[in-house]
């Protein structure tokens, strides 16, 4: 059951939560937070993980979907926070499943591990006319909107250059390609934000000291544009709380250079001509990473009190499928040793 937006009768938007592990009660903390969200259900195949989680949150627990979508549970949308293989491999049924039944979606990135299966959760959310979006939080922060901004108001001039870094320590050995596939649906998200569509990908890829999987990797872009980019990624380099920090993004244009580090802790404008820099620390009063989640959340909520258009919402599936794409790419690149050109059809 799918009732209308909030109004005086019914105040706040009623929200499923799939998959009651750490990321799921994460998306239940925050839509908590938020004045205009309630969490009505959890819904895990873990029966007990799902009654824990929802004794938290005063809520109904299911242990199925069947049996949560024909309880007559009122939902305005849902949160999809299963895993599986390479933290997408479960997005796929609960994702279909509730689109089906015209609920609105929140996935968890990446928005699959399988592109046939994403061009299907697209291709469904698009054809029920239904918002469907993908946690991709590091483009949910203030600094990323003010370098946006700068970008769209030209003052970095024509695009040189956008090239990133992550990485953090993750010792996971569970598949060959889980750090390329579960971490840089965000780095190539934020790519995509400040260059737009990535057209050719050629990769490299080291097993890092004693590893068993693709740790480590160098991944070389072209946008649509004409405007080339990199990517340095690790699950052996570092993260939060150490001197190498998480992650650096840096716009290079005609006029000025933008760089972010650590998501959103500093943002510095430097024009190309003038030694004067313009530096924002905390920029939002966002202070770390962690906060991203929340501000996701809002601008989901958002989206959904405000009926934003379904394909005008940010960090759409339709913008993590592309991201994916390019994933899949570098992995090709590197397998075959070629130079890989995506189809953006």
């Amino acid at each position: 059951m799918v009732p209308d937006k909030p109004n005086e009768r019914n105040p706040m938007l009623k929200i499923a939560i799939v998959g009651a592990g750490n990321i799921g009660k994460n998306h239940a903390r925050c839509y908590g937070q938020n004045p205009e969200t309630e969490v009505v259900a959890f819904c895990d195949i873990d029966s007990e993980r799902a009654e824990a989680a929802a004794k938290e949150h005063d809520c109904s627990a299911f242990s199925s979907l069947k049996e949560m979508l024909g309880s007559g549970t009122a939902m305005d949308a849902a949160s999809v926070c299963t895993a599986g293989e390479e933290n997408g491999g479960h997005h796929y049924e609960p994702t279909m499943a509730l689109l089906s039944a015209g609920i609105p979606v929140l996935g968890e990135k990446p928005i699959s591990n399988k592109i046939p299966e994403a061009r299907e959760m697209v291709a469904l959310a698009k054809e029920k006319g239904l918002r469907y979006g993908i946690n991709l939080n590091h483009r949910f922060t203030p600094a990323a909107a003010r370098a946006k901004a700068w970008l769209d108001e030209g003052r970095l001039g024509e695009v040189h250059f956008v090239n990133m870094r992550m990485w953090i320590n993750n010792k996971n050995e569970s598949s060959p390609h889980f750090h390329m596939r579960a971490l840089h649906p965000h780095s190539i998200d934020i790519m995509r934000y400040f260059g737009g569509d990535i057209v050719r990908v050629h990769a490299f890829f080291k097993k890092g000291k004693g590893r068993t999987i693709w740790s480590n990797v160098q991944v070389n872009l072209q946008f649509a544009d004409g405007a080339i980019g990199h990517l340095l990624g690790s699950y052996d380099g570092g993260g939060p709380g150490t001197p190498w920090g998480l992650e650096t993004c840096e716009v290079v244009g005609s006029d000025a250079r933008v760089i972010i580090d650590d998501a959103c802790e500093k943002l510095t404008f430097s024009p190309r001509f003038s030694p004067e820099q313009e530096s924002y620390a905390c920029l939002g009063g966002m202070k770390s990473f962690g906060e991203t989640f929340q501000s996701r959340i809002d601008a989901w909520v958002r989206d959904l009190v405000q009926e934003t258009p379904p394909d005008e919402i940010q960090g759409s599936g339709e913008e993590a499928l592309k991201a994916q794409c390019v994933i899949e790419a570098a992995i090709e690149s590197w397998e075959n040793g070629t130079v890989v050109t995506l189809d953006q059809r």
